[in-house]
Parts: C-alpha cells; structure tokens; sequence
C-alpha cells in the first residue's frame, strides 16, 4: 500500500469492509446490516475488501470551501454596514439598501431545488466550479458599478453574489460527510461554516474603514472602488486555486456510511422521493422551522445593525462594523467549540437546544442593554449573542444529518436554508418597519418572541440519530465477527437502510 501514489503518508484510519454480503444470502433483500456490512477480520472475505481511508487533503478540500465560502459572504453584508452611505452614493433610501442584503435570501428560495439536484447527481466539483465561478462574475459587475446613477448595476451585481451563495450554503455537511472520518464530521462542518462566519465577520469590519462618510462624492466613489477591486482580486485567485485544486472525492471513502452510500446504486435514487421523505419526516421539519426562526433572527439583526447601533450611537458607523465583527467573532468561537463538542459527546438534541435557548437569553438582554449609552456594554451583549446565535449554524446542518440519513446532505441542507432565508426576509422586513415606527427596542423585541418559539420547538424535537446508528451497526459487526461482545448504544429509533425505507 505504500507504493500506491493515491496514498498520504498520513493514515489515521483503515478498515476493511466487506461488500458483498448478497452472494451469501441473494434471496433476501439487502437491510441496513448488510448494506453497510462488517469490517472485516484479516484473512476473511478478502477477494470482496476494500479499505477506509483519511487522506490529508481533506483539509485542503475543507480550506477552499471556507475560503471562497468567506469572499461570498463579505458581499453580503458590505453595503447593509454602511446603510447610510451607499444611501447617500446612490441617491437610494434605506429599504433599497436593505434589499442589498436581502437579495441574498430571496434568490435563495426558488434556486436552492435545482442546486441540490445538481449536488446529488453531479457532485462537489461542479458545485464548487459554478459557486467561484459566478462569484467572481459578479464581483467584476460591482467594479463597474461606481457611479451615482448605476444603483441597477451594483445590484445585478449583487444578485450574482446571491446566485452564487446558492451552490455554497448547501456544502459543509456534504463536504464534511464525503471527505472526513465520523469522529471529526462535526468538527469539518465547523470549519465549512468558519468560512462563511468570517467573511460576514470581515464584511463588519472592513467596509467601515476602506468607504469613509466623506462629502465628496469623487472622493467617496474612489473609496467605494477601492473595495469592489479588492473583492474582485480575491474572487479571481479563489476560482483560479478552485478550478486547479478542487477535487470531487477521495478515491477511498473516509467512512462506513459513505461506504454504504456509495454503494446504493445512482438509479434508485429519486430527487423528488427524497424530497417528499423529508417532508414527512417529523423532527427533521420541526428542525427546519427552528432552525429558520434562529438563523432569520441572525440575518435580520446583522442587515439592520447599522440602523440600530447609528439611531443610539450617532457618527459611530465604525463601530457599528466592529460590534457586528464582534457578534461573529464570538459565533466563529461559539461554533468551533460546539462542533468539537459534537464529536466527542454525539449529544445533538441537548447541545442544540441548550445553544438555542442561550440564543434567546443573548437576545433578550441585547435588547434591555442596547439603550443604556454604554457602547462596551453592547460590545459585551453582542459577543454573547453570537456566541450562541452564530455557533447554532453548523449545530443545525449536523443534527439534520444525524435525523435524515440516508438521504443526501445537500438536499437536508437546502431546506434548512431555504426556510433561514425565508423567514429572515420576513424578519428583516418586518423589523426594520417596527423601528421605523416603535424604535429599536420592539423591533429586538419582535425577535425574542420568535426565539422563544424556537426553542420550545427544539425541544419536541425526537433525537433520532440515523447517521451513528449506521456506523454503531457496523462497529457491532465487527465486533461478532471478531467473537467479542457488541457494544450496544442508544441512538434513538433504528436507521433505515435506504432512502426508499426512510419513513418518519
């Protein structure tokens, strides 16, 4: 094996696996056992072996994703932070800034079903390819956007940022499951969504400083300029590092799941089944509303955070861009830790609900705290709330696996997603209309109630953890065919072994 050019240096982990249980037993229709089948013990069944593998560039896979995940996400925050000087530039009100973040959700929704397709059927690579690809498009777009009476061209701009964020938000958990073994998927889709969290973060902070609130309109145009250039630059090197880099999957699976799911064959797979699968699939829907509940909060708070932090604060447009670093700097930290967490413990439901809940307490003092004139006091409540709100993304994207398996992460993802998407349009709009007319503190108000709801959701939601019970199943093999005792863990209700059988 060490002359196979396809192997690292690096090994972490090797099992061999049987595959082909139906020669033993072809009468009977395959369950998850044989799917996944047993590993094997040296001298058996070996002609019908293969090998689990962890390949170092996987974490070369993992820092593409991030980093052009990260360029993305700048875009989508850079006009809202500084609301009140592309206002000014583009001779536009607050609501037509708003839409500039909000573009992000509204193309999301009707987009995200042909992607998913896409990811199912064709895979990372071609994912990866349009993502960077339409990215960079779009960056190139706002370059030639700085001018006074060309607002549609920044949008259109904006609108291929959107597109692109389409092929992005879907990836982590997939990435995660394809490329990295069970006791670090957590941890990888923490990293995936790292990216993401830090683009917005330096999305908060950066355009602040590089667009003054100058008088000068040429003055002002060449600052705005100076941004889009550099967000091109970058765009440009990703896609370039993306087309020659990128790779669809590791020759060997990392995983005994990904064995099995290699293994259904490509035309039993159905799109629209699996669509429908999930939709009955009770505590994953429960999940998908929760989750949009918590994450339409977040996109919400970070669209109007300048509003917010400018009507108490006035002339503070540099530090509304470093509280909103804060929040996702913390968040950053909040999902780091809750990953690592994940896969040390495999406590889902109670980490998620806990972080939830935490959410919800970080909104509420962020919102009796936010009118006291003490800008370091929202600096501190601000790093408590994204701690948990932000650290609740990659929390939601690995307890939807864990409750959908076998079906595919991309779709998973999607609906989660969409549902984010849909209800952060609802909550951008419908607080940003509850300040005009009520001020800041029923518009945070209006937040808290539907946190609530979503923890108390969460915590109806059945803890079925599909994706362990499939490998706890073949760790059980092993153990029977070595003769030593199974060990035998509770992970809710058993797994099915295909989608077909997946029920709710």
């Amino acid at each position: 094996m060490g002359d196979n050019p396809d192997f690292d240096d690096e090994e972490i982990k090797e099992e061999n696996i049987c595959l082909d249980l139906g020669k033993t037993n072809p009468s009977k229709s395959v369950d998850l056992e044989e799917q996944i089948e047993c590993t094997s013990i040296p001298n058996v069944n070996k002609d019908n072996t293969t090998t689990t593998h962890l390949y170092k560039r996987r974490w070369v896979m993992v820092f593409l994703f991030s980093s052009y995940s990260l360029c993305n996400a700048f875009q989508w925050i850079q006009y809202g932070i500084i609301n009140n000087i592309f206002m000014k530039f583009y001779h536009v009100d607050s609501f037509a800034i708003d839409w500039m973040s909000m573009i992000y959700m509204l193309t999301y929704i009707p987009f995200i079903w042909p992607v998913s397709w896409l990811l199912d059927k064709k895979g990372l690579r071609l994912i990866a390819l349009m993502a960077t690809a339409i990215n960079c498009l779009g960056t190139w777009i706002k370059v030639a956007s700085v001018k006074q009476n060309l607002f549609w061209v920044t949008m259109l701009g904006q609108f291929a940022g959107s597109l692109s964020q389409v092929f992005i938000l879907g990836m982590p958990s997939r990435l995660a499951s394809v490329w990295f073994g069970s006791e670090e998927v957590s941890t990888a889709c923490s990293i995936g969504v790292f990216g993401n969290q830090m683009g917005i973060a330096i999305g908060f902070l950066v355009p602040p400083i590089l667009v003054p609130n100058v008088d000068d309109m040429d003055d002002l145009a060449y600052h705005i300029s100076i941004m889009f250039y550099i967000t091109a630059g970058m765009a440009t090197v990703i896609f370039i590092l993306v087309v020659f880099m990128f790779q669809e999957k590791p020759e060997i699976p990392p995983t005994l799941a990904q064995v099995q799911a290699r293994s259904t064959p490509p035309e039993e797979y159905s799109y629209m089944a699996s669509i429908l699968r999930l939709l009955r699939n009770l505590p994953f829907m429960l999940l998908v509303i929760s989750y949009g509940l918590n994450v339409g909060c977040f996109y919400a708070v970070s669209t109007l955070l300048n509003r917010m932090i400018i009507e108490h604060y006035p002339g503070e447009e540099v530090n509304a861009g470093r509280i909103g670093l804060t929040i996702v700097i913390a968040g950053m930290v909040g999902s780091l830790i809750c990953g690592i967490w994940l896969d040390k413990t495999k406590t889902y439901k109670q980490t998620t609900l806990a972080v939830y809940l935490m959410s919800f307490v970080g909104m509420v003092v962020y919102a009796f705290t936010l009118n006291l004139d003490h800008l370091w006091v929202v600096f501190v409540t601000s790093g408590a709330l994204g701690f948990f709100m932000t650290g609740y993304l990659p929390l939601g994207f690995e307890f939807a696996v864990e409750l959908t398996f076998p079906e595919g992460e991309g779709t998973s993802s999607g609906l989660l997603n969409c549902s984010a998407q849909i209800f952060g349009i609802i909550f951008t709009i419908g607080q940003g209309k509850i300040i005009d007319h009520f001020g800041t503190f029923a518009g945070n108000i209006f937040l808290c109630v539907f946190l609530l709801i979503g923890t108390i959701m969460t915590a109806f939601i059945k803890s079925d953890l599909r994706r362990q019970k499939a490998n706890h199943l073949a760790e059980n093999q092993v153990a029977s065919a070595a003769g030593s005792p199974s060990r035998v863990q509770d992970y809710g209700a058993t797994a099915p072994s295909s989608p077909q059988e997946q029920q709710s």
